[in-house]
């Protein structure tokens, strides 16, 4: 009980009460103390949830439920990053370089890019093979991002030949990996 010895430690030198728990000074110190020790845990407690860095749980959960949508990260480092990432949208959130800053609050590494067609954007996702998991949530997100006057179009990266045959794929080594047909597909390098 920490309260409880600070307080004892604090009486000691006046020599005036009896601190042991057993006295009736020492109960009431005692009683002091946890309450005292209650109301830190609490405070310990709303420190942590209410700065972005530190939140775990309520802290995150509060802050997705301000905007319209939230990513689908699922550890606490991941959802405060995308909350970083939709805080910084603004007004002025037209540029590409916006609008990749805040796409990461999607909850996975997004990229926007132009086509080259007048109004179109193209999104991709470095690293992830294929359709990303929980992508219904992410186009959701990404798509109230991404300013309502451009085309959006989603790029998914699939393995090709060349780089099956760049990587030295084999049927043996494919079969030996375990790869199903969908997994097999997905097996792109993390360029």
């Amino acid at each position: 009980m920490g309260y409880y010895r600070y307080l004892c430690d604090l009486l000691r030198p006046l020599r005036v009460y009896r601190l042991e728990p057993e006295s009736i000074s020492g109960a009431e110190l005692y009683a002091a103390g946890e309450s005292l020790d209650a109301v830190a845990e609490r405070l310990e407690a709303a420190e942590r949830e209410g700065i972005l860095a530190t939140a775990e749980n309520e802290g995150l959960a509060r802050r997705e439920a301000l905007f319209a949508s939230h990513g689908a990260a699922t550890t606490a480092q991941a959802r405060r990053a995308a909350i970083a990432a939709l805080e910084t949208i603004g007004l002025d959130g037209f540029t590409l370089g916006a609008i990749n800053a805040a796409i990461a609050g999607c909850g996975i590494k997004a990229l926007a890019e132009e086509t080259g067609e007048y109004g179109v954007i193209r999104v991709s996702f470095p690293g992830v093979g294929g359709e990303p998991e929980g992508f219904a949530l992410i186009e959701k997100v990404i798509l109230d991002i991404i300013p309502c006057h451009l085309e959006t179009e989603f790029f998914f990266r699939f393995l090709t030949w060349a780089e099956c045959e760049a990587q030295g794929f084999t049927w043996r080594k494919i079969e030996t990996a375990g790869h199903t047909w969908e997994s097999f597909q997905k097996a792109v390098s993390a360029a």
